[in-house]
């Protein structure tokens, strides 16, 4: 065994879920030549429930990253390779991680060559392309050189602006695909005066999902850096594209929004393709199982919710409700776990395997929340449990995390029934799809002044309307009927709060 194959520990990607097969590096935190130590996050990833943050459990250098980012690596695949002996000195005798080896500045770049140094018999694996150029005293990831060019190297400083880097014979790479560069827009790796625009990896991102070549947008930012402002002015009157790029759709939302890269328009723009990953892709294939798996029923209630608007109000202004979020949401929840506790069977799971019917004594509730990365469902764990004080405060910390999209996969683990607020789009009411593994969903529509026969005289009251939809192996209609009737009777007669509990 060579001295770098036991100095040169691999992290590989672990599974952050129940069962996820892959997740997409967003980004990297740490670059090669970077000292990391036990517990350190290196990098941020996505998979098919939330965005995570991923720490290394071991110390040393950073000798290789495996994976550039916007990558979806498989689970057990390694991601980063560390020298966990930097003090040793350079590996195989040659030079540190990162550097490359003196050459010619005319030397092309090769598949594969022998590395520099007195282990010079060996040969040299070859590296991912973007990775075998000079180290600079920033640490930052250099940026790709053309094949057969000799201009000078670029990278990034640390506030994303382009710093000259002294010309080095390029390092043997694995020579990148037309596709691939095309897709990264990179046309020259020259200085700025030469013609590459400067902009932080963020806004090259934005551009580069939007199908926005940078070359042709007008800076505005200090020392002539283009920001995410410059990027969305030069997307939304949809300008001619340069003849080696295929045009897109004008005013395309921004892939990232969507939880996928969107895919260059061909023809006259009339489509954008958008490949399925992420949560999308996960929310789809959840939804086909659960609606060709569990056979679904959706009842519908229209109730006068007058009553707990005004206590909604009323809890706004209690001492002990303060600086919590107070909301009809809320009251909606607490209706649902209440009627759940008067009918607790109804609080189940199909086991398929056993052929079994699962009663849970607990209640995690579910909320449906709409982020800029697709729709997730985190869970309140023991709902049953809480006050209302303690319930809108986890409500409004589910929330605002989701929103952030720091939602963890444990958050969305384990779930038995959930809440989707459809009424915060204008919407009366929907028939939504049960969750996987979950016996029954409740949407909540939109509050309105309506007329309604109140006392015996026709009154403007404030009126909403609940759809149910349950899983009829688990509940039957008289059993779902019942538990759809509690939830409007409490919301109804907020009261009943006090005497059903």
């Amino acid at each position: 065994m060579t001295e770098s194959a036991t100095r040169i520990r691999e992290f590989k990607m672990p599974d952050v879920g129940e069962g996820l097969t892959e997740a997409e590096i967003l980004k990297w935190y740490v670059q090669a030549g970077d000292t990391v130590t036990d517990g350190q996050v290196v990098c941020e990833v996505e998979t098919a429930k939330a965005a995570v943050e991923l720490p290394i459990p071991f110390n040393g250098s950073v000798h290789e990253l495996r994976f550039e980012e916007g990558t979806t690596v498989d689970v057990g695949t390694a991601i980063i390779a560390v020298d966990t002996d930097p003090s040793a000195g350079p590996l195989d005798g040659g030079a540190p991680a990162g550097a490359v080896p003196a050459q010619a500045p005319s030397t092309p770049p090769a598949a594969e060559g022998p590395a520099d140094g007195a282990g010079g018999g060996e040969k040299r694996q070859p590296v991912l392309v973007g990775y075998g150029v000079a180290e600079s005293p920033t640490r930052r990831r250099p940026r790709k050189q053309p094949s057969g060019q000799g201009a000078p190297q670029r990278e990034l400083n640390g506030h994303g602006e382009a710093a000259s880097v002294p010309a080095a014979a390029p390092e043997p790479v694995a020579a990148p695909e037309p596709a691939a560069e095309a897709a990264h827009g990179t046309a020259s790796n020259g200085s700025a005066a030469e013609g590459r625009p400067l902009a932080k990896p963020p806004v090259r991102k934005l551009a580069k999902d939007l199908g926005i070549d940078l070359t042709t947008v007008i800076p505005t930012g200090p020392g002539g850096v283009i920001t995410r402002e410059d990027v969305h002015a030069a997307a939304a009157p949809a300008p001619a594209r340069p003849a080696s790029r295929e045009p897109v759709a004008a005013g395309a939302p921004a892939a990232h929004d969507a939880g996928a890269e969107a895919a260059p328009v061909a023809g006259d723009a009339r489509e954008t393709r958008i490949p399925v990953r992420g949560v999308r892709k996960a929310t789809a294939q959840a939804m086909v199982n659960s609606a060709f798996t569990a056979p679904h029923v959706t009842e519908f209630v229209t109730v006068d919710v007058t009553r707990t608007m005004k206590l909604v109000r009323e809890l706004k202004q209690d001492p002990d409700m303060q600086g919590l979020r107070v909301n009809p949401l809320l009251m909606v929840a607490k209706a649902f776990l209440v009627a759940l506790r008067r009918h607790p069977e109804a609080n189940a799971s199909w086991d398929e395997a056993n052929q079994e019917i699962v009663q849970k004594h607990y209640v995690n509730l579910g909320i449906a929340a709409a982020t800029p990365r697709g729709l997730v469902v985190p869970n309140i764990k023991d709902a049953h449990a809480k006050t209302l004080p303690e319930l809108a405060e986890a409500l409004g910390e589910l929330v605002a995390t989701a929103r952030e999209g720091k939602t963890s996969p444990a958050a969305m683990q384990g779930g038995t029934v959930t809440i989707t607020n459809v009424g915060v789009f204008g919407v009366d009411t929907g028939t939504p799809i049960l969750n996987p593994g979950e016996s029954a969903i409740l949407a909540f529509g939109q509050v309105r002044q309506q007329p309604w026969v109140h006392k015996g005289k026709v009154k403007p009251r404030d009126v909403t309307t609940l759809a149910l939809s349950f899983d009829h192996r688990l509940v039957d209609g008289e059993l779902g009927s019942k538990l759809l009737a509690d939830v409007a009777a409490v919301l109804e007669h907020p009261r009943r709060l006090m005497t059903w509990t």
